[in-house]
Parts: C-alpha cells; sequence; structure tokens
C-alpha cells in the first residue's frame, strides 16, 4: 500500500486538532479537542497544566483512528504546529516544573538591569531604549528567574509548546527553527541560536544548555517512539518533520508564498504576512519571523487584541445574538453579519483603532485602543461594523510598511483564521484594501501548512512552488466594491493614519495618571 497522506497536529489556542491531508491539499479526516485556553491566579496571568496540552494531542490522535475510512498503513509522516511563545519549564527528568506561561499572559518584571555596553550606548542613540526595556520586562524566563528562583534554578531545559510536544513525540529535544517565536535569545537573520556577543543575551540571561537544538522547516526531527506511540496511537517509527508556528503555516497553507501575496490570519491575534528571502525589518529592531520555508522569512505585522476583539463585543453586547443562536443551533458570530448589514460603509463615521493591547513599537508601550467620532444615530451595530473596519485600516497599514520597505507592493489577499469564516469581515477587507481577498478552500490552513512541510521533508514533492501549488486552492473570492473602496481610502489617509500619532501624547498622559498600562 502506497503511504500517501500526511498526519499534521495543530495545537492551538483554543484546541488541538488532529488532521489527516492527501497530497492535493485534501482534509481526508479531522478530530478536535476543545482545551481550556488558559486560567489565571491573578489579573493579567494565563497559564495551564502542561499536561492538558499533550493530553489533547493523544485524545485527537485516538479520536482520528475511530473514524470511518482512516487507515494508518497509508500515513507517510508526521508535522506538528503549534501556537506561538506559550513557554514550558523542565527538570532534569523532562517534568514541568510549573504551569506553562501561555502567549496572552501579560505579567511583566519591572525593574531589570538595564542592557548595557555598547548595545545600551546603541539603542540610546536609536532612541530604542524603551523598547528594549520593554522586551525585558516581557521575557516569561526573566519573570520566573526573579520570582521563582527555585524553578529557575531546576529548569534543564526552556522550550516553546512546540519544543516540549516534540519531546513528547520522539524523546529528543528538538525544535523547528520556523516554531522560534518568542521572547528567547534567537537570532531572526541567521535563524539560530544568537552568538555570545548579542545583546539577548543580556536581556534574557540564561544557560544556552536550557535550549533545544534547532532543526530547519522541512527536515526529519526523529521517529515517534514506543511510548509516544502507545498512548497517541502514532505507529512507531512514522518521521516527524519540522514544521513551524500555526501563523507561519498558515502563510503557506494559504498559499501565499510569494512576496505580492499577503496572508490576513483573523485569529485571536490578527495579522497580515508575507514571505520573503531577503531579510527585511518592517519596524527597526522588529525582525521578521522564520517562514514555514527554510530559506525565507515571514514578514508580520500583528494587532495583538484582533478577532478577540469580535469575542469580547459578542461577551459586552452580543447577548440577543447569543440568545437566537442557541435556539437556531448556529453561532453567534453569524448572525453579527447581520448587524454589519444594518451599518453603511464608514459607520456613519465611527472609527476604532484596535490598540487593545500595547506593543513595541507600533504601537508603542503606552497605547490604547480608541473609537472616536460619536452621534446619536450609532447603535451596537455600527460598533460591530467599526471593528471589522478598524482591523481591516490596521492591517492595511501593515501592509503598506511591508511594501514600503521591501519594494514589492502587494497585489492579492489570502484571508485566514476563524474571521475568514465571516463573509462581512471578507468584503470589508476587500473594499477596505481595494484587492480581490480570497479564503483557501479549507479551513484548517496552520494544518495544511505543516503537512506541506512534511509533503516536501518526505521528498513526496520536489519543492515548496510543487507542493503549495498542488495543495492549496483558492476558494470564495471577493473583489472590492469600487464605491465603498473610496469611502474608505478618504476615511484611512484622512482620519485613522493620524490617531495614533495625535493621541499619542493623551496615551502618555493616561499612563502617567493611571499607571496602566505600567512602564
Amino acid at each position: 500500500m502506497i503511504a500517501d497522506l500526511i498526519l499534521a497536529i495543530d495545537a492551538g489556542t483554543q484546541s488541538t486538532r488532529a488532521l489527516l491531508f492527501d497530497l492535493g491539499g485534501n482534509l481526508i479526516a479531522k478530530k478536535r479537542i476543545p482545551i481550556e485556553p488558559y486560567y489565571s491566579t491573578q489579573a493579567g496571568y494565563a497559564e495551564q497544566n502542561v499536561e492538558v496540552f499533550w493530553k489533547a494531542l493523544c485524545d485527537a490522535c485516538q479520536g482520528l483512528w475511530k473514524m470511518r475510512g482512516v487507515d494508518k498503513k497509508r500515513i507517510a509522516g508526521v508535522a506538528l504546529t503549534t501556537q506561538r511563545s506559550t513557554m514550558v519549564n523542565l527538570d532534569l527528568n523532562g517534568k514541568p516544573l510549573r504551569p506553562a506561561i501561555v502567549w496572552l499572559d501579560q505579567r511583566r518584571t519591572e525593574g531589570l538591569k538595564p542592557i548595557g555596553g555598547m548595545w545600551g550606548a546603541a539603542f540610546r542613540v536609536a532612541g530604542m531604549t524603551e523598547t528594549a526595556a520593554y522586551l525585558q520586562a516581557e521575557a516569561e524566563a526573566n519573570w520566573i528567574s526573579n520570582h521563582e528562583p527555585a524553578v529557575w534554578s531546576n529548569t534543564h531545559k526552556f522550550l516553546l509548546l512546540s519544543g516540549y510536544l516534540t519531546y513528547r513525540l520522539i524523546d529528543c529535544y528538538v525544535d523547528s527553527v520556523g516554531c522560534q517565536v518568542g521572547y528567547i535569545p534567537f537570532d531572526y537573520k541567521k535563524k539560530a541560536w544568537a552568538s555570545k556577543s548579542d545583546w539577548k543575551w543580556q536581556a534574557i540571561p540564561m544557560d544556552p544548555g536550557m535550549l533545544p537544538d534547532l532543526i530547519p522547516p522541512a527536515e526529519i526531527m526523529g521517529e515517534i517512539g514506543p511510548s509516544a506511540a502507545k498512548v497517541t496511537g502514532i505507529p512507531v517509527g512514522l518521521p516527524l518533520v519540522a514544521a513551524a508556528a500555526d501563523k507561519a503555516c498558515e502563510v503557506i497553507g494559504s498559499g501565499s508564498l510569494t512576496p505580492n501575496i499577503g496572508c490576513i490570519s483573523y485569529g485571536t491575534t490578527a495579522t497580515i504576512n508575507t514571505t520573503h528571502k531577503k531579510y527585511i525589518e518592517i519596524i527597526p529592531l522588529i525582525p521578521p519571523y522564520p517562514s514555514a520555508v527554510p530559506d525565507a522569512y515571514a514578514l508580520e505585522f500583528q494587532i495583538f487584541r484582533g478577532y478577540w476583539m469580535v469575542s469580547w463585543f459578542k461577551q459586552e453586547f452580543g447577548l440577543h445574538e447569543q440568545g437566537r443562536s442557541a435556539k437556531m443551533g448556529v453561532e453567534p458570530e453569524v448572525l453579527f453579519d447581520e448587524l454589519v448589514d444594518q451599518v453603511p460603509p464608514g459607520s456613519q463615521g465611527l472609527i476604532l483603532q484596535p490598540y487593545w493591547s500595547p506593543g513595541l513599537k507600533l504601537p508603542g508601550p503606552e497605547a490604547k485602543g480608541a473609537i472616536i467620532g460619536f452621534g446619536d444615530v450609532h447603535t451596537r451595530a455600527h460598533i460591530y461594523r467599526a471593528i471589522l473596519e478598524g482591523l481591516a485600516y490596521a492591517l492595511r497599514e501593515g501592509a503598506e510598511r511591508m511594501a514600503k520597505r521591501s519594494h514589492v507592493p502587494i497585489t492579492e489577499l489570502r484571508v485566514a483564521g476563524g474571521g475568514s469564516q465571516s463573509t462581512a469581515a471578507m468584503q470589508i477587507t476587500a473594499d477596505v484594501f481595494g484587492l480581490p481577498v480570497s479564503r483557501p478552500h479549507l479551513y484548517e490552513t496552520s494544518g495544511l501548512g505543516a503537512a506541506i512541510d512534511a509533503a516536501v521533508g518526505l521528498k513526496l514533492y520536489p519543492d515548496f512552488t510543487t507542493a503549495v501549488r498542488e495543495m492549496t486552492h483558492p476558494g470564495d473570492t471577493f473583489q472590492p466594491d469600487e464605491m465603498n473602496h473610496r469611502i474608505y481610502d478618504e476615511l484611512y489617509n484622512k482620519v485613522y493614519c493620524h490617531i495614533y500619532e495625535r493621541m499619542k501624547p493623551l496615551y502618555y498622559q493616561i499612563r502617567d495618571i493611571t499607571g496602566y498600562p505600567p512602564h
């Protein structure tokens, strides 16, 4: 029997999925295990028992084998993609020392020694001192070493979730280069651990031996071990091929392999990515991330609280739709599209800037969200449409920065993530950008991207160009409405692009008076 299927495991924020793909990019079978994203012991904390992630992976795989038509003998190999920036501390025996710190965690470590020497002087000259200090304060390693020194001193390995699950699958401390997104001493240009002289070791002090060995995407990391095979049901000895973090996998899973095709992800964090062979910093000191393609970079602009804002709206203003959705047996977000249809493009002057969480540089650490232009005509329907428009404005700003820095204009868009299922969000995106916008042919784009890595790594396709061409297909395409685009274009250029700079001094005043966000 020909081994022509790939098992992709996608450990996301809301769930873990075991996905079986064929070489045409068709989803043959899927088992989804919901997980609690995190729990909080105090405000701003986001942690999860590490075993929750492993158990969900095991349950998803075991559920997959029970599905009709699934034949393990046809599986050629396995690929893993996970949420980014979730950190795990393991002891000498490979056991977790504390709960994982999930990427949504907001704790900070204040009062750290500033970066000194030549690097410190360079940051002062470049006006990047506060940005570097923000990175230090955000680093999970610094918080653990300062607040839980016993845990830190007993940490044998400090791993991303991808590295931990890889360890459980193949009993080896390795991770993919494509998964290295977080506050760790990683050289994003060389796609390797930072050199000894790099400032990151000052910012995040740790023993280099605590970090895993790195394997480029599409190379074999190891084989499924006997203990993992027993609890997951994955055949022992199957190769585990290095993939990448979920956002990077979404990019190639949506078909965005060339720099002119932008991939928007309307997930908990909203992002726009393009794939480039050249290292380009869209914002100084903010690097591009490793691509799921080994010789490329993923240029990314992100809105941290992206499609989370839809969940926020649902919780705060969507009680009516939640009640109706329960009776109708549909998701509340489906009914929110009806709200959008009640409001004209531009939301009758209501404009939202979606900086509900501050950033490193753009927006800066002082940033706050803003809604301006309220009048007596405005309802919650206007607020909802303004959320979708504001997210599209912010991502367009990111796209324009990418094009300016790379000298490659974006000519078409692919949209992945939960928001891609909203027809209203897709049309608004097309209208704001003035570009055609396509959904991928299936929803599970991060899993498909991981499967593409495996297909190339297992020599089932000769290269990524062939694999992406054969395994990805545009789905529904939305063309921009020219009249709507003219409205959005004026609002974007004459209003939206000026909000942050004009509000910035007031955000600093708010931070100084209230102490939030901390600095």
